[in-house]
């Protein structure tokens, strides 16, 4: 926990959403992307949480609004108890340095201008931590940390390998010491064989330097296994939040479920009795998401009543666990059974997109 003994990190009601616009020379405003939409989650100090969805659910835009690298539409984001979701630039410039960010994308994260040395310095020259001699210091240190060789400072980045270039930029997330790090989806563009040592290396890394960490990724196996807790995300929306251990022994969520049906377990004698659960069509639009609960559109437990008509709250149980379904108790005792059908589909509501004026 914060030293004021709340969460070190908050959202409360967090919405972004993206302008889409018509229109070559009135550039009219005729929708939004609803990228997240009412998400409020609690991370505390020295915690690991686990963000995972499908692609374009929203979960790196929520990473990326913490670090305020996007601007909130609404919603409160509180850092220590503060809020920071309206600082202008030069307000959040002292902040920086706390909340840092490993990207997903090895190849293009860095600049292949640089040498090393000078990406894992920048931020300490940037926020006035180090002169040159101390920042060289300070880099030969950090690559050791991260398991580089200190000649590696003199190369550039073509010259290294998928992981080591995710080691680089780890060491550039660490170089001023921050208290919370956003790593978004860090080893989904990595061979299986070096993700193991990249998710290692972010626990070590978490033990020695304190770190509050938000994982960002769509492997339910990597999530499991770094995680303190999870929170699973759909179309903009936060469904389900738990401990790690009890999301994936006791899932209560229809989407949930799903996920982990489709994940292979090692006992052949388990994975031949059990049936994944396959959900019907593909993932709804956010600009014009489904009315309701979002997932009645794809859910293979899916009811006539409430589903398509009342939004489900995020409930929270006795054992922490909280869950946004009207039937999660019923589910969870067996007294709802995936439909045999696939549930039937609402055609979505075009976005009206008015024709440019003749030029």
């Amino acid at each position: 926990m914060s030293s004021n003994g709340g969460p070190l990190v908050e959202l409360e009601h967090l919405k972004v959403y993206f302008p889409i616009k018509s229109g070559i020379v009135l550039d009219r405003h005729v929708g939004d992307i609803r990228a997240v939409d009412d998400v409020s989650l609690k991370i505390s100090r020295g915690e690991t949480v686990g963000l995972v969805g499908e692609s374009g659910c929203g979960k790196s835009t929520v990473g990326r609004t913490i670090l305020r690298l996007y601007k909130p539409t609404a919603g409160r984001i509180l850092f220590e108890g503060r809020d920071i979701s309206q600082l202008s630039e030069n307000e959040l410039r002292p902040l920086r340095r706390r909340m840092q960010m490993v990207f997903q994308d090895p190849y293009a994260s860095l600049n292949p201008r640089h040498s090393v040395g000078r990406i894992v310095a920048e931020p300490l020259r940037t926020h006035g931590l180090a002169n040159r001699r101390e920042a060289s210091g300070r880099v030969r240190d950090l690559l050791k940390i991260v398991g580089l060789p200190s000649d590696a400072a003199g190369r550039y980045p073509h010259e290294f390998s998928g992981g080591q270039r995710q080691r680089i930029g780890l060491a550039r997330a660490i170089a001023v010491n921050p208290d919370f790090v956003v790593a978004d989806e860090p080893v989904s563009a990595l061979d299986v064989s070096i993700q193991a040592q990249i998710i290692n290396l972010l626990e070590t890394l978490q033990e020695e330097f304190d770190l509050t960490y938000l994982f960002i990724a769509h492997d339910l196996a990597v999530v499991r296994h770094i995680s303190d807790r999870i929170a699973v995300m759909y179309l903009g929306w936060i469904v389900e939040v738990s401990s790690a251990a009890e999301l994936y022994e006791n899932p209560l969520h229809p989407y949930t479920i799903s996920l982990l049906s489709a994940v292979p377990i090692p006992d052949p004698i388990v994975e031949r009795q059990r049936e994944p659960i396959l959900l019907a069509g593909d993932l709804p639009s956010p600009a014009n998401p489904p009315a309701a609960c979002r997932f009645h559109t794809r859910c293979p437990f899916v009811q006539p009543t409430r589903c398509r008509d009342e939004v489900p709250p995020l409930r929270k149980f006795s054992s922490g666990h909280e869950v946004a379904c009207h039937w999660a108790e019923e589910i969870k005792e067996g007294r709802i059974k995936p439909h045999e059908r696939e549930p039937v589909l609402e055609s979505p509501r075009p976005v009206p997109v008015e024709a440019p004026p003749p030029v």
